[in-house]
This record gives structure tokens, C-alpha cells and sequence, in this order.
């Protein structure tokens, strides 16, 4: 698909290009780290609300299908006192987008697969979108499993359980959130913006005593000193147990109570 055809049959396409490209020549924040976080699953699950709600603490009972890819960013202060700043790709539901949506999620270290706690099928195609950001994402990529509405207890058709046993048997992460009320939402983000920068520290600094003890030049920091990631680089990402709201899963960092 040619440049000028993209943009004339997708124009979330060229938008959020252009919000990418002012991204990159307004941005005057400061920042250590920055990370690239996508978000899948079916249309009507509340991908977008849950960005509304983690980059602007707002809820939109409006919202309408993601046309395309959309775009938003936060920057968070995690340990050490780093400033991180989340890159947040909101993917479309809808198949008709799935093929040029999937370039957005090259690069991307985080990702939430979304399914509606009171949508059956939305969990049922979960294996569809686990498959796709495998393909598609970073192999390192962690993959968080987020049920959605869960404010909507008396309507659940997905019980924590189910999604519970899904993560585990896959590797993934698990929590539930309601961007309606805000639970649940800023930690499942926090955590995964968290645990890049853990994970990604230690494994530089052990890449720096390797070199030092195989003479190769380097040396090791000295005590208290941390190696830093690479703005930009590939991460691999990993995550600890969070009380109450997360506990471990196989592969992954959380499951959901």
C-alpha cells in the first residue's frame, strides 16, 4: 500500500504520524527512559478508556472505536527517582485494521491484551490477540492479560479465574481493572513501566561484569552504582508479585485476586 493510498483509506494512520512527529519536535519534558506500551484486543472492551484513565485520569462514557491506532503518552517517576515516560499505543479492535495496525507494535516492550470481564467472546479471541503481539512486538515483549469492567461484577461472564488459569497457562501477566473507577489501572501500568527499568538495569550490570571478568576492558560499577538502559533499546521484561492486586503467574509477573 502506497503512502498517499494508506493515508486516504486510514486516516488514523496519517493522525497519528503527525502526533508522533510533534511528539518528537515539542517534546521539551524531561525524562530518563522512555518505553513503548501497546494495547490489543476486541473492539468495545475499553482499551481506549483505560488510556484515558492512566494518561488523564478521565473516563469517557462516549468513546467510540479506535479507527486505526491512536496515540498518548505519561511520564512516571519510578525507584531511583528515574522519569520514565510511557509511549501507550492504542491498537483498533476491528479486523478490518489488523494488518496495518500490527507495524505499530514493533518496538513495543509492553503490552496490555484487553478482554470485557462481561463479553465472553472477547475472552474467547484472546488467543487471537496473544498470537498477533507474539508475532508482531519485541520476543521479549511481556505480555500483561488485563480484564476489563470489572465494576461490572453482576454482568461477569469472564471470572477471575478464567483469566487467572489463561495467564498462567501462557506465560502472562493478570490483573483486573475498571477504568471506569480507576482500579487497578495505574498499577497494572506502573508495574510494567517498573519492571523494565528493574529488569533492564540488572541485566546490563551483569553484562558489564561479564566483560570486565572475560578482559575485555570494561569495568564494573563500583558499589550502589546501576548500569542504565539504553533509551530505546529492546527490553526484556520481567515483574515481581504486587499484594493484593497481583501475584505470580508462570512466565509473567501478575495475576489478579
Amino acid at each position: 500500500i502506497t503512502s498517499s493510498l494508506t493515508e486516504s483509506l486510514f486516516p488514523a494512520i496519517r493522525t497519528v504520524n503527525s502526533a508522533v512527529r510533534d511528539e518528537v519536535i515539542m517534546d521539551n519534558e524531561s525524562y530518563d527512559f522512555i518505553f513503548k506500551i501497546v494495547l490489543l484486543g476486541d473492539s468495545g472492551v475499553g482499551k481506549s478508556n483505560l488510556v484515558f484513565r492512566f494518561t488523564k485520569n478521565e473516563f469517557n462514557k462516549d468513546s467510540k472505536s479506535t479507527i486505526g491506532v491512536e496515540f498518548a503518552t505519561k511520564t512516571v517517576q519510578i525507584e531511583d527517582n528515574k522519569l520514565v515516560k510511557a509511549q501507550i499505543w492504542d491498537t483498533a479492535g476491528q479486523e478490518r485494521y489488523r494488518s496495518i495496525a500490527s507495524s505499530y507494535y514493533r518496538g513495543a516492550v509492553g503490552a496490555l491484551l484487553v478482554y470485557d470481564v462481561t463479553d465472553r467472546n472477547s475472552f474467547n479471541h484472546v488467543p487471537m490477540w496473544l498470537k498477533e503481539v507474539e508475532e508482531n512486538a519485541e520476543k521479549d515483549c511481556l505480555i500483561m492479560l488485563v480484564g476489563n469492567k470489572m465494576d461490572l461484577n453482576d454482568q461477569r461472564t469472564v471470572f477471575v479465574r478464567d483469566g487467572r488459569s489463561f495467564a498462567r497457562k501462557n506465560g502472562l501477566a493478570f490483573i483486573e481493572t475498571s477504568a471506569l473507577d480507576a482500579t487497578g489501572v495505574d498499577t497494572a501500568f506502573q508495574r510494567i513501566l517498573q519492571e523494565i527499568y528493574k529488569v533492564q538495569t540488572k541485566k546490563q550490570l551483569k553484562s558489564v561484569n561479564a566483560k570486565a571478568d572475560g578482559g575485555g576492558g570494561a569495568q564494573a560499577p563500583g558499589r550502589g552504582a546501576a548500569a542504565q538502559p539504553a533509551r530505546g533499546q529492546a527490553i526484556t521484561l520481567t515483574a515481581q508479585p504486587e499484594p493484593q492486586q497481583m501475584q505470580q503467574a508462570k512466565g509473567g509477573c501478575c495475576a489478579g485476586g
